[in-house]
């Protein structure tokens, strides 16, 4: 996936629609410097501002976090000689709001938060930009995703159809009792839910908090 900030491409990867997204530090730092992305992205890192806050969403979202190797990076981000890499932060601190990828594609990666934060320090303008193109993109695949649910529903009825015609040719015979027969229609059905939507009925109305067969 990718937004468009005013003619710049910003790679995004994740869960768009459930605010679990990393939007790419990398493609952002290009609008300040195109051949040098990475010091850009250094040189922020390098800021007691910046490393007071990656700590503090860290302490937020992940149990894992290592505090210990935080308040050292802390302490020393106002030294003038002070440098970190992200690899070196995610490595010390097991941090999960930045994720360094390798190869073609690769670059630092960032939850939304956090990029958001990254842009703001690049041009608060710039930000703006990645915001607007960003919600565009999550409503589009908020859409994109209402249609697949759709279609999948209407499958599911067309083939649940299919499915039944099936169970009571082949599996439904005269010495099954009338329990019994609720019992192979039930249990061929979620057959059929398990392919489709990965979960049962009886799940389905367990996380929407429907109890019988309501719907």
């Amino acid at each position: 996936m990718k937004i468009d900030a005013n003619g710049t491409e910003i790679r995004v990867m994740g869960d768009v629609v459930n605010e679990e997204a990393y939007i790419s530090l990398t493609d952002i730092a290009k609008y300040k410097n195109p051949d040098n992305a990475f010091i850009v992205v250094a040189n922020w890192m390098r800021n007691h501002s910046t490393i007071s806050f990656l700590g503090l969403w860290e302490q937020i979202h992940n149990p894992n976090f290592k505090p210990i190797e935080f308040d050292r990076f802390k302490a020393e981000s106002g030294d003038n000689a002070f440098t970190l890499t992200p690899q070196q932060w995610i490595k010390a601190t097991a941090a999960i709001g930045i994720i360094s990828k390798s190869g073609r594609y690769g670059g630092t990666y960032a939850h939304t938060d956090i990029a958001f934060e990254f842009a703001s320090w690049i041009s608060p303008e710039f930000k703006l930009y990645i915001i607007k193109d960003y919600q565009r993109l999550k409503k589009d695949e908020a859409n994109r995703l209402a249609i697949g649910w759709d279609a999948k529903r209407e499958l599911s009825k067309i083939n649940y159809r299919i499915h039944t015609d099936a169970v009571k040719e082949f599996l439904i015979t005269p010495t099954l009792s009338p329990q019994e027969m609720v019992y192979t229609y039930a249990s061929e059905a979620d057959i059929l839910n398990m392919a489709l939507f990965g979960k049962t009925a009886a799940q389905w109305r367990s996380e929407k908090g429907i109890s019988g067969y309501e719907k």
